[in-house]
């Protein structure tokens, strides 16, 4: 069945590859991102049918910036039935004596706003759709940070933290909410980390009907 597909950070090396998986598969995508030249490429690359394609560039910090993408989105297709969270972005390398208070909004903006105007956005058309998922990706990291990384432990550990209660709201609504964790996204295959290929492939095994009982998880690719 042909399912509403909601990608952001859509044009990394992560989001290009989960965009092609899952339209490969014959859903429709959402691509949202904020570099129109390389989303144009992207949308190029994939070869899709207007009629299974919205790409757009939002400023996912701004709520209501991407309500009104969201409006036309579902004016579109009707509906979404999953929303995978790929926005990155890291700031470190310096003690919390050493960190400014810009490094620590720039790190909320990014990982925390971002994730909290989606939910608000798209969780209630999850819900309308009577079947749902959220992916989101994150760093093994968390639960234990290491020195010089204050905020971006911080904002990540209040970012899953959404994704946890998210879960927890929506767990008898057939929507389920996920944390796929990795120490690193090994893009050149040296070994440092978890493949975008193996990350596609747990978002793949999230995103079926098997997986419908796994809610609320932090599923470890490391």
């Amino acid at each position: 069945m042909n399912k509403t597909i909601v990608i952001t950070g859509a044009t990394g090396a992560l989001g290009n590859k989960t965009a092609h998986a899952f339209a490969g598969r014959g859903h429709s995508l959402v691509l949202l991102d904020n570099d129109q030249t390389k989303l144009d490429a992207l949308t190029r690359d994939l070869h899709l049918p207007h009629e299974r394609l919205f790409a757009s560039v939002v400023d996912l910090r701004d709520g209501h910036a991407l309500r009104a993408a969201v409006q036309a989105i579902i004016v579109k297709f009707g509906g979404v039935h999953a929303l995978i969270h790929l926005v990155g972005g890291w700031v470190g390398g310096k003690t919390l004596i050493e960190a400014s208070v810009e490094d620590l909004d720039f790190m909320l903006a990014q990982h925390v706003w971002t994730t909290f105007h989606l939910f608000q956005s798209f969780a209630p058309h999850l819900i309308k759709s009577g079947w749902g998922r959220v992916i989101m990706v994150s760093a093994s990291t968390v639960p234990n940070p290491p020195g010089k990384s204050g905020p971006y432990a911080a904002a990540k550990a209040a970012q899953e933290n959404l994704v946890l209660t998210l879960a927890a709201e929506l767990k008898e609504k057939r929507v389920t909410a996920n944390i796929i964790q990795v120490r690193a996204i090994d893009v050149e295959h040296k070994g440092t980390g978890a493949t975008p290929d193996e990350i596609v492939a747990a978002m793949l095994y999230l995103f079926s009907d098997e997986a419908s009982k796994i809610n609320g998880t932090r599923l470890p690719l490391y």
